[in-house]
């Protein structure tokens, strides 16, 4: 569900004064991880890659109040539940918008992803999660990247999450991810925490029988 809420009542009221007519109010933080673990657990169990790094990305999200928070045209609204983007490419050559809805369910969360991104791919329509906080995700799979910048705009206000290929070296897996947020949203340390909390959750990523064994 998504509620208009009084900024004054919140945590975030002084960054809403500051930041919510700034013409450039976005924040971009870039962080090498090391997905070792997520490379390992996909190639052993036949998983995709970028539908365990989405999980785990909704997975350290869900655990800060600041991503159920979100400003949109001059007004701050609060969500009860998240949803992950992924850009999908179309059969036509183009790209299409999939939001597949956050659940602490692995298994329902990868079955949705793969289901909903064919879906997409094929219909070229896009699907929206409307009442969920959407959190974007950018994966330029096809070359190794050292940081993103996405567009700034008061177009699209939601968190964007993006990455290229990943790096193999001899004893791990690497990959420099971007993390874009809008400054009414969070500040700073809040982007920072997420980025620990994303490596955290990534580090202890293991699937089992069906059973994600994750913090």
């Amino acid at each position: 569900m998504k509620q208009e809420i009084n900024p004054q009542d919140t945590n975030r009221a002084q960054a809403f004064e500051l930041w919510m007519k700034s013409p450039m109010p976005m924040v971009t933080l870039t962080k090498t991880f090391d997905v070792t673990r997520l490379y390992k657990v996909s190639r052993r169990k036949g998983l995709k890659f970028n539908a365990i790094l989405c999980w785990c990305i909704g997975k350290a999200a869900s655990q800060m109040e600041e991503f159920y928070l979100l400003p949109e045209h001059g007004k701050l609204f609060k969500y009860d539940r998240l949803a992950v983007n992924i850009i999908v490419n179309n059969k036509v050559g183009g790209i299409n918008s999939c939001d597949i809805p956050y659940t602490d369910d692995f298994e329902q969360f990868s079955t949705e992803y793969l289901t909903s991104t064919q879906s997409v791919s094929l219909s070229c329509k896009s699907t929206f999660e409307a009442d969920s906080m959407v959190i974007g995700t950018s994966a330029m799979t096809i070359t190794e990247l050292d940081g993103i910048i996405n567009q700034y705009t008061d177009q699209f206000c939601n968190p964007m999450v993006m990455w290229g290929k990943y790096r193999k070296g001899w004893l791990k897996v690497t990959l420099p991810i971007s993390f874009q947020f809008h400054h009414v949203q969070m500040d700073g340390g809040h982007g920072a925490r997420f980025l620990d909390e994303l490596q955290k959750t990534i580090k202890v990523f293991e699937y089992d029988n069906n059973i994600v064994l994750a913090r």
